[in-house]
């Protein structure tokens, strides 16, 4: 499978591991699945983490550490035909964040790594 991971799944995994389902542990942990991770959360995360909204030092080098020890592989860049796609979503979710990695895992084809309801609102792809 290709994973793309949710902005909170990340941060759980860094911080909380335990928050997350035994499946999606599971596919972590499975050399036979691509986890990626969109720039848009990646810029999210630090956005929070300068914010005091999150305990770890918003520095690029602490995440890109803890990331590869999750297995994240490729960081997904945003890309026009993704913010065109976000153009055509329905206004079910709010958070831009949440809207531009709705569309990206559409766009890609991707699987999206979430336990948001709202994203399960929308046709895509989604594991948990």
């Amino acid at each position: 499978m290709r994973l793309l991971l949710d902005t909170h799944v990340l941060i759980w995994a860094v911080l909380e591991p335990e928050l997350l389902s035994a499946r999606v542990s599971a596919a972590l942990l499975d050399e036979g699945n691509e986890v990626l991770a969109s720039a848009a959360s990646l810029w999210e995360i630090l956005l929070k983490a300068q914010a005091g909204k999150l305990p770890i030092p918003p520095r690029p080098e602490f995440l890109e550490t803890h990331f590869r020890m999750l297995g994240v592989g490729v960081y997904l860049p945003i890309e026009i035909s993704h913010i065109y796609r976000v153009g055509e979503l329905p206004p079910i979710h709010k958070d831009p964040f949440d809207r531009i990695l709705v569309a990206q895992a559409l766009v890609e084809n991707l699987t999206l790594v979430s336990q948001d309801r709202m994203i399960a609102q929308y046709p895509v792809q989604l594991f948990w």
